[in-house]
């Protein structure tokens, strides 16, 4: 079997808040506290979950735009969250993001042209000036925008085409894999939509890896192939589209399911409504993370922390209740607690 594209082990970022004795920082953000994941090559993963559960947070520690606290990022079977920047500029190529604000993440005072010109020329993948002219054209063809907009200034797309610019600096660098960071929150619904069925083509035809970040379980139903669940610096569930889904096996998954919108006004779906507030990175709660708010919470949570464990082939989930038989397990016998 070969290796994954990507692998994420026990991944951690912690902040320091402000410094005790000494200037020794004594209290810390656990933003991320011990992720594993991994990414294969052409597939989606999506990473999803509430605002301020870490998610984002992981896709700047892959990219190096932020450097770990702990754990190891290995891109193609070589670590790269110890390299030095000189070391790991070659590969950065291997890994683009696209970011969720189609404006910001573009500089204003450049046309559309040396945007997508500036990878191409950075990695020294055009040899002249008509290669890197067959480039661009091929970049605003593959994300559907007319060639003439390479002589254009971000301020005159819309919303939707600066996103598919984004994407096209992406892809100008012939990744392997891209980080989508709530690439399509900030669009309209119809723009959303085609923004997906885009990201969707391209990673057909260009065999790419996606990890899709995003709080939208009913875009990410869509367009993913295997869904990561966090919930405060930890992930609480991972398994295939289907699995997640159909059967999920922790019951922060059930409860941000049953908040997906349904396409048929009749079908009916009771709506899990958690209690209490996420609490503070800053100090978790002992034992299970999700205790306060979970409608099965019992002693065991309280003070002793479930380990990611499998529940079927490739679905793993962090939840006591699933050593219970099938029948005292209300994620599988549909009785609230």
């Amino acid at each position: 079997m070969s290796a994954p594209l990507l692998e994420v082990n026990d991944l951690k970022m912690h902040f320091p808040l402000n410094g005790g004795l000494f200037g020794a920082a004594d209290r810390f953000v656990y933003a991320v506290d011990g992720l594993s994941f991994r990414v294969e090559k052409g597939e989606t993963l999506s990473l999803v979950g509430e605002s301020g559960c870490g998610k984002s947070t992981v896709g700047r520690a892959i990219l190096r735009l932020l450097k770990p606290t702990g754990g190891q990022v290995v891109l193609g079977g070589q670590r790269i969250d110890d390299m030095s920047s000189s070391a790991l500029r070659p590969l950065r190529r291997r890994v683009q993001v696209v970011f969720q604000d189609p404006f910001s993440s573009l500089n204003p005072r450049i046309r559309v042209r040396d945007a997508l010109a500036e990878p191409i020329n950075n990695f020294r993948l055009a040899k002249n000036r008509q290669e890197l002219d067959r480039k661009l054209n091929a970049l605003m063809d593959k994300v559907g925008l007319p060639r003439e907009a390479l002589g254009r200034w971000p301020h005159e797309f819309s919303g939707g085409q600066r996103q598919r610019i984004g994407i096209a600096r992406a892809l100008a660098a012939e990744p392997d894999l891209i980080v989508c960071d709530e690439a399509v929150s900030a669009l309209d619904v119809s723009v959303k939509a085609q923004i997906v069925n885009l990201l969707g083509g391209l990673q057909a035809e260009l065999g790419l890896a996606l990890l899709f970040i995003s709080h939208d379980l009913a875009i990410v139903e869509h367009m993913t192939h295997r869904v990561a669940v966090m919930y405060l610096g930890k992930i609480a569930e991972i398994g295939t589209k289907r699995q997640i889904f159909a059967r999920p096996r922790h019951p922060y998954t059930e409860a941000l399911l049953s908040a997906v919108p349904k396409p048929d006004p009749d079908s009916k779906r009771d709506r899990i409504m958690l209690k209490g507030d996420v609490p503070s990175p800053i100090d978790p709660p002992k034992g299970c993370r999700f205790h306060t708010r979970c409608p099965y919470a019992f002693e065991r949570c309280r003070s002793e922390e479930p380990r990611l464990k499998e529940v079927e082939r490739g679905h793993e989930a962090a939840c006591h209740l699933n050593d219970r038989a099938a029948e005292d397990n209300p994620l599988l016998s549909g009785a609230r607690a």
